[in-house]
């Protein structure tokens, strides 16, 4: 049996524990600044717009398109080793953040830019790792 396991993040890091604890229920969080309307991702505690701090959580659909990808066929941590080729791409959310993520249940070959995909969460613990699939 393979016990090795994803590298994590730390969960109780000050400005990213409102975007972990909502991975909890399964809600992909953003910020958005309640004076300029900028979306802010990855979290932080300033507006990337106005440099405000008056920073809202909204939740994303899920719904996303693949900005750019690379097919990763060498690794050197056992988790991801396990699991090679796998696609490590850009996702431009609905709502308007990029983050940048995995692409699962496709083959790696058949991923292209702009392909539609949703959240699919991985359960860590009480945690998920926000990750993407291919709307069916």
């Amino acid at each position: 049996m393979n016990d090795v396991t994803r590298p994590l993040p730390n969960f109780d890091e000050p400005d990213t524990k409102p975007f972990w604890d909502g991975t909890k229920q399964r809600d992909l969080k953003y910020q958005q600044c309640a004076d300029c309307q900028t979306v802010v991702f990855h979290p932080r505690r300033h507006c990337t717009g106005c440099l405000g701090s008056n920073l809202v959580w909204q939740v994303a659909s899920g719904r996303a398109r693949v900005y750019s990808y690379s097919i990763v066929r060498q690794s050197y941590h056992p988790f991801f080793r396990n699991h090679i080729p796998y696609v490590v791409a850009w996702i431009d959310l609905e709502e308007g953040p990029r983050l940048l993520s995995n692409i699962v249940g496709v083959d790696a070959e058949e991923v292209f830019c702009d392909m539609e995909v949703e959240v699919d969460w991985e359960a860590n613990g009480d945690y998920a790792i926000p990750l993407f699939k291919p709307i069916s």
